[in-house]
């Protein structure tokens, strides 16, 4: 099964959102190539929030280009074989976190924003950190930092305070 046949079953799966769902589907049934960065229309990216429950604690990355904190995420690649699996190679890339795990149960969130380079029509996963996990910045992070849950809100934008509510409703 190729990202896009998968991306479609998530899509066709995924049970909230019904709007912004549907406006994911049309855009992949008029955009064979909408699940990469090269379609300018806009493209599906997949994203995961590393959350430690146990802790109490998210781990957000101030994106180089954005200067935003945000979840760990973006585009597609050639070797990714689901979005799932995808929003975890994003999330392991970005925290340097080894051992992370999806939360059960599909993407969390969608959330639809433009970017510099086009409409990002993001698949949000929720991402489980290890104990005891420890965090490496990529060059793609000017920092990264844990979060207590109640800070969340006062350093990033809407978008990531909905997905780590959702979140933390599935847990």
């Amino acid at each position: 099964m190729s990202l896009y046949d998968d991306a479609v079953l998530v899509l066709k799966g995924y049970e909230d959102q019904e709007e912004l769902r549907r406006t994911y589907l049309e855009h992949l049934e008029t955009h064979p190539d909408g699940m990469w960065k090269a379609c300018a229309d806009g493209h599906i990216t997949a994203s995961g929030l590393v959350i430690d429950p146990s802790l109490g604690r998210v781990l957000l990355t101030l994106h180089k280009k954005l200067r935003m904190w945000l979840q760990m995420g973006g585009h597609c690649e050639p070797s990714d074989d689901t979005l799932a699996a995808a929003a975890l190679r994003e999330a392991t890339e970005e925290s340097g976190v080894a051992g992370l795990s999806l939360l059960p149960g599909g993407p969390v969130r969608l959330d639809r924003h433009h970017t510099p380079c086009a409409w990002h029509l993001d698949v949000q996963y929720a991402v489980l950190a290890p104990a005891g996990a420890v965090e490496a910045i990529s060059d793609e992070s000017l920092d990264l930092r844990w979060f207590a849950y109640d800070e969340v809100a006062d350093v990033a934008d809407e978008s990531v305070v909905r997905l780590l509510e959702a979140t933390r409703a599935r847990l």
